[in-house]
């Protein structure tokens, strides 16, 4: 049998691939003895029965099921609830690894202060008392606007419990950190008029479209999507993957659509071109159920031809008219986008080409399309009362810019923060708050970020662990962690339906740590007046079981609830637009007659070529650090001792005279850095890629100072619509060291 090179490249990165969703083989698992023997703090339980916890892994937005087994008092393994609705007894490798976060030495033990650059440890009450006594100050001259909190998550009651204390202070300024569900909110609000979540049927699909989704990298809820991937092979469905890089979800899908970086809206606007020009859509959908078609077919079918989109992909006119072809044909086609695992927003124009591609076969709020999934409407606490400070602060507008202006549909813009800081002689946030988030690992421009940070006052971080914004920050309130508390989780990204995990303590807290809802609690209670008389309950826990009223039993006991009459049939005509309809063009819809893709930033004459970053399982790349067994089991083509490897085509590598592991200078307009070439036929030529979720400053030896964080090097890029960070990668070049 003959394979041709690429075929060959997907056989084998497919291989390493489902190596990395099974059991790790007997050498890695030896290895990861053998090296974890070095760790003093490794705990090792004592001799006993085995008791079981059923509980909510919060170390991704994926919302599994978790069984944690115990060992007397002691942690032991994670395993994945059986029958669960999203993982169904799967767990991914950061999930298992989620003792070591228990038990880690990057823990912060106790409330923390900074004095003189030094960290001292402070008692809890300590600690509040001078947060509040700062914050009293800033309402009594009434800059209570100047407050601002950062959350991961919008949704469950610590977030809420934040957002409602910020509203009764008086500041406007909570913010969520960015993620390709910024897009996918705003493409179902403004075609679909709903305030929903986006669900996807993977499992009910037989062809999947994916537009650089990284089903296998961790997109959305990881086990769930390597569920519905499954469910896909099985039933003989098909994939095609839609990326200029051979990632491992390319390589395990049917065919690799190897597109221009940047191109792949315009890819999707070629399709519905065809789609439209050949009478292929869902006649009954676009004819009964839609509006504004005609303004769009005009668009599509005047400024996107299977030629002009070829020149825009790289991909030939006959490919384009095929792929057409088999999508609309096939009985429940899915397109998804967000590229690799989602943490970057992306251009609002590719959303919505993708979601407008659904609508054109019927693909929306049916079996095996998406989903719009309903928001969380379980928390209904008490209106606050605001008071002259509260409601002064309420109407200045935000200082993100979110809400209003050209951003009137944008709920949060965080990546616009740095610059609004960095800008005014007096920074215009006083007191900042970061609850489960790490923007000063994860965001765009790190240096332009910290810069930020260090012209506020006072920063106060949450965290569990020393991360790069807890280093920052001048107090530090740990937070328990997961095994170690309460909490909601009020939906798994990427599920079709409504759904609540419960997070369940495991263990007693180790240390002086205190769940940051009763941070929250206790601080607003220290404030006194309307913002204490909001915070009325005795604990975070006690208003967690009032929170979750007749569904608390159920979570207990099986540690998830589901709508169970929620069905996305039932949904499937149901849209909120002025016209009732699905709306593919309307007087908020400016991105698609427009379109163009989106151009990285940098000078190309001086950075000839294109850096782009890529995920892996291996890697977290968010607020939570990878721990130990994540970094041990690296290839060596992502890292070697602490060198970080750039993949390189090896005729790129062969233009600029480089060598196979050679060391170079990889330079963006941001920062450069040294690297190792590692040469790669799975990416194109001009593009180079290297991981996320390496280059930390912080936590400790066993992550710090590996690799390098691809955020350094990038910028970010606003997208015109929405004010989004939409870059995808950055200018780059490459030179022997």
């Amino acid at each position: 049998m003959k394979i041709d090179r690429r075929s060959f490249l997907s056989f084998v990165i497919g291989g390493a691939a489902g190596t990395a969703l099974t059991p790790l083989p007997w050498k890695l698992t030896d290895d990861l003895s053998i090296w974890s023997q070095n760790w003093p703090w490794t705990p090792v339980p004592a001799k006993g029965a085995a008791t079981y916890v059923k509980s909510t892994c919060t170390l991704c937005p994926g919302g599994c099921g978790i069984s944690v087994r115990r060992v007397g008092d002691r942690v032991v393994k994670i395993e994945g609830i059986e029958n669960h609705p999203v993982n169904a007894g799967g767990v991914c490798a950061l999930g298992a690894a989620g003792p070591q976060l228990l038990y880690g030495p990057n823990r912060v033990q106790s409330p923390k202060k900074k004095v003189n650059g030094q960290w001292r440890n402070i008692a809890w009450d300590a600690a509040l008392s001078e947060i509040a006594a700062k914050l009293a100050d800033l309402r009594s001259k009434g800059q209570s606007s100047s407050l601002a909190g950062i959350c991961e998550s919008d949704r469950g009651t610590v977030p809420e419990l934040l957002n409602r204390f910020l509203t009764v202070y008086g500041s406007p300024n909570f913010i969520r950190t960015p993620s390709i569900q910024d897009n996918y909110e705003l493409a179902l609000y403004l075609t679909q008029g709903v305030r929903a979540l986006p669900g996807f049927n993977i499992q009910d699909s037989d062809f999947i479209l994916s537009f650089g989704s990284g089903l296998i990298e961790g997109w959305e809820s990881p086990v769930y999507m390597f569920r519905g991937k499954s469910a896909l092979r099985e039933k003989g469905g098909r994939m095609d993957q839609v990326e200029p890089r051979l990632s491992k979800t390319a390589a395990k899908s049917d065919k690799w659509i190897a597109v221009k970086p940047g191109s792949e809206g315009a890819l999707a606007l070629g399709l519905a071109n065809v789609i439209i020009n050949e009478g292929l859509f869902n006649q009954d959908f676009v004819d009964n159920y839609s509006a504004g078609v005609a303004e769009f077919k005009k668009n599509v079918l005047d400024g996107f031809s299977p030629s002009v989109v070829s020149k825009m992909t790289g991909l030939e006119v006959s490919a384009i008219a095929t792929i057409a072809r088999d999508f609309s044909n096939a009985r429940k086609p899915l397109a998804i986008c967000g590229r690799g695992a989602g943490t970057s927003p992306g251009s609002l124009q590719d959303f919505l080409a993708v979601h407008v591609l659904n609508a054109l076969v019927g693909g929306i709020n049916r079996a095996g399309g998406i989903v719009a999934v309903p928001e969380p409407d379980y928390i209904n606490w008490p209106d606050v009362e605001m008071d002259a400070a509260a409601s002064s602060g309420m109407q200045q507008p935000r200082v993100d810019g979110a809400g209003r202006g050209k951003y009137k549909s944008t709920r949060y813009l965080l990546n616009r923060l740095p610059e609004v800081v960095n800008s005014a002689r007096e920074a215009p946030i006083q007191v900042l708050f970061v609850a489960g988030a790490n923007p000063l690992y994860s965001m765009a421009d790190t240096a332009a970020v910290a810069q930020a940070f260090d012209k506020i006052p006072l920063v106060v971080s949450f965290s569990s662990y020393m991360d790069e914004t807890s280093a920052l920050a001048d107090f530090i309130l740990p937070n328990h962690v997961f095994l170690e508390r309460y909490e909601d989780v009020p939906f798994a990204r990427g599920f079709p339906q409504p759904f609540i995990g419960l997070v369940q303590p495991v263990v007693e807290p180790l240390f002086n740590t205190r769940h940051t809802g009763d941070a929250i609690i206790q601080l607003a209670q220290k404030l006194g007046g309307t913002v204490g008389e909001a915070f009325a309950w005795d604990s975070y826990d006690a208003c967690l079981e009032q929170t979750l009223a007749d569904k608390w039993d159920t979570l207990l006991e099986e540690g998830y609830w589901v709508d169970a009459e929620f069905s996305e049939t039932d949904q499937s005509r149901r849209f909120e637009t002025d016209s009732s309809k699905f709306e593919f063009s309307n007087s908020d819809i400016n991105a698609l007659p427009v379109y163009h893709s989106v151009r990285v930033p940098g000078d190309e004459s001086f950075y000839p070529l294109l850096l782009v970053p890529y995920d892996t399982m291996r890697l977290a790349s968010g607020y939570i650090g990878s721990p130990p067994f994540l970094v041990k089991s690296l290839e060596d083509t992502i890292l070697k001792g602490n060198d970080v490897l750039v993949e390189v085509n090896p005729a790129t590598a062969e233009k600029l005279g480089l060598a196979d592991r050679q060391y170079a200078t990889l330079a963006t307009p941001r920062d450069s850095v040294k690297v190792k070439i590692y040469f790669f036929d799975g990416i194109m030529p001009g593009v180079i890629a290297i991981p996320r979720g390496l280059g930390h400053t912080a936590y400790d030896k066993f992550l710090a100072g590996k690799g390098v964080n691809y955020n350094a090097l990038s910028q970010s890029l606003e997208d015109a619509a929405t004010g989004l960070d939409a870059a995808w990668g950055v200018r780059a070049k490459l030179t022997k060291a």
